[in-house]
């Protein structure tokens, strides 16, 4: 029962932490490097480890090596000057220089191997931090950008202008409601009574002036012809 509350709980923190680092992913990248540089750490500590041993390891082969050179060329002495006593000892030395010799020599191949394999998985790992660094600042980076566009888009998407339209129509009818009241006045003014009869005063009054006009030509040339009628 107790571990069935202990799996619930972790699932439900998992998906927590999963919902946070989704919200603020620079996060995620950052435990991600920080794990990465912990493993690099602990990678390279063992790394050191295998290369201490591996100088080690070649530092007593050489001088198991060079004591074994130093023995055979005793026994090689000894064997000269006919002392087989220290001949049988240097003998002995010899066999067991030898298999020390052998046996370091292959624990060093051995070591130098286990050396380049850490060195390479050191370099690996140290690859992918640099790889996830470039990655964090390239993906945020472009997550910023895609923010930027969406809240752009989202203004853009509010930004309403019914109102200014409605507005302007509002003003655009007024504007024509103006000239039509404009337009009616002259137009029931032009049909009125009193506009009328101001109209036909209008025409009588040209009517009457012309009567004079061809009466005043007319008198004129009556005394025109009475006077040329006396000088004749």
């Amino acid at each position: 029962m107790f571990k069935r509350l202990a799996n619930l709980w972790r699932g439900f923190l998992s998906l927590w932490v999963s919902g946070i680092e989704k919200e603020h992913p620079e996060i995620a990248y950052e435990n991600a490097i920080n794990s990465m540089v912990e493993k690099y750490s602990k990678l390279k500590s063992a790394t050191a480890a295998i290369i201490r041993r591996r100088e080690e390891l070649d530092d007593r082969f050489k001088r198991a090596n060079a004591e074994l050179q130093q023995t055979e060329a005793e026994l090689d002495t000894a064997v000269t000057t006919a002392q087989d006593d220290l001949a049988v000892i240097l003998i002995q030395k010899k066999n067991q220089l030898a298999a020390e010799v052998g046996e370091l020599k292959t624990e060093m191949e051995t070591a130098r191997s286990d050396a380049d394999s850490a060195k390479t998985s050191l370099l690996s790992v140290q690859s992918e931090i640099r790889k996830l660094q470039s990655e964090r600042d390239s993906m945020l980076a472009k997550m910023q950008s895609a923010q930027a566009r969406i809240k752009v888009q989202e203004q853009l998407d509010g930004l309403s202008v019914d109102a200014e339209v409605k507005a302007l129509d509002n003003v655009r009818a007024h504007i024509k409601t103006t000239i039509a009241e404009a337009n009616l006045g002259k137009e029931l003014s032009e049909s009125s009574l009193d506009s009328r009869l101001a109209a036909l005063r209008n025409q009588t009054g040209d009517v009457t002036a012309r009567q004079q006009l061809s009466e005043l030509k007319a008198k004129k040339a009556a005394q025109q012809n009475a006077q040329g009628n006396k000088t004749m």
